[in-house]
């Protein structure tokens, strides 16, 4: 284990019960060790992902552009 991960946990010991468990489960997601939990999508997110993977399969992207005014109108 290393020196920061140590500093880590020691940061964790001193969290209440439950918010030491949402960071062992949040860890043991990352690290593979179990499936993650699917989020539930609205209809109309799930329609959104769906337009955005059809455009996606056609070629659609973003220009650098209109990429970079999304990250400035939340200032990125």
């Amino acid at each position: 284990m290393t020196k920061l991960l140590d500093k880590a946990l020691d940061a964790v010991r001193l969290l209440p019960p439950d918010d030491q468990d949402e960071i062992a489960r949040i860890i043991i997601q990352l690290a593979g060790s179990e499936p993650s939990i699917p989020v539930p999508l609205s209809g109309e997110e799930g329609e959104a992902i769906e337009r955005s993977k059809q455009a996606a399969a056609r070629g659609e992207f973003a220009t650098d552009e209109e990429v970079r005014a999304v990250w400035a109108k939340h200032g990125l």
